[in-house]
Parts: structure tokens; sequence; C-alpha cells
């Protein structure tokens, strides 16, 4: 069999370099584009998706805990309301003394 020339081995060569090389040019282009948008969504003050579900959790934890401070004060006023009706119900005060 005849052996191929040197000149396709030569077109080889060149020609994986070029693919290694593109591949490297197409790595920086996708560097710099994710540079670019992130600078544009700093910019732009938008917030990434996890600091958002973060927000909402912090947001959703704060809301619970407001919740839970309000029931328990209510019932700390209902309390107070109850010994104070039990108080002037139960021993007459004497003008100037507190009811019990």
């Amino acid at each position: 069999m005849a052996e191929r020339p040197r000149f396709f081995d030569d077109l080889a060569g060149v020609a994986g370099g070029a693919l290694s090389a593109l591949a490297g040019v197409r790595e920086e282009v996708e560097a710099m584009v994710r540079a670019r948008i992130d600078e544009a969504i700093r910019r732009l003050e938008l917030v990434r998706r996890d600091e958002l579900d973060a927000l909402t959790e912090l947001a959703t934890n704060a809301r619970a805990g407001q919740e839970a401070a309000e029931a328990k004060i209510a019932a700390l006023e209902a309390r107070v309301a109850a010994l104070e009706a039990a108080g002037r119900g139960g021993a007459a005060a004497t003008p100037g003394t507190p009811a019990a």
C-alpha cells in the first residue's frame, strides 16, 4: 500500500492544533460573557435565585416569630384582664390602694 503523503499528516496536525486553540478561545469567550452578565446583573440590582430563596426563608421565619409573639401577647393581655377582673370583684379596694 502506498503511504499517505506527508501533506495530509501536516494538515491533520494543523487542524488538531486549530481545534485546540478554538476550544481555548471558547472558554475565554464564555468567561468574558459570564463576567459581562454578572456586571449587568449588579448594575440592574437584580438578585440571584439562591439569594432570593434565602431572603424568602428569612422573611417566613420572621413572620412566624411575629405571629407567635402576637399570640403570646394576646394570651398575656387576656390573663391580665382576668386577674384585674378577679381583683375588682373579690375585694373592695380602698381609695389610693391598687387592687391585688
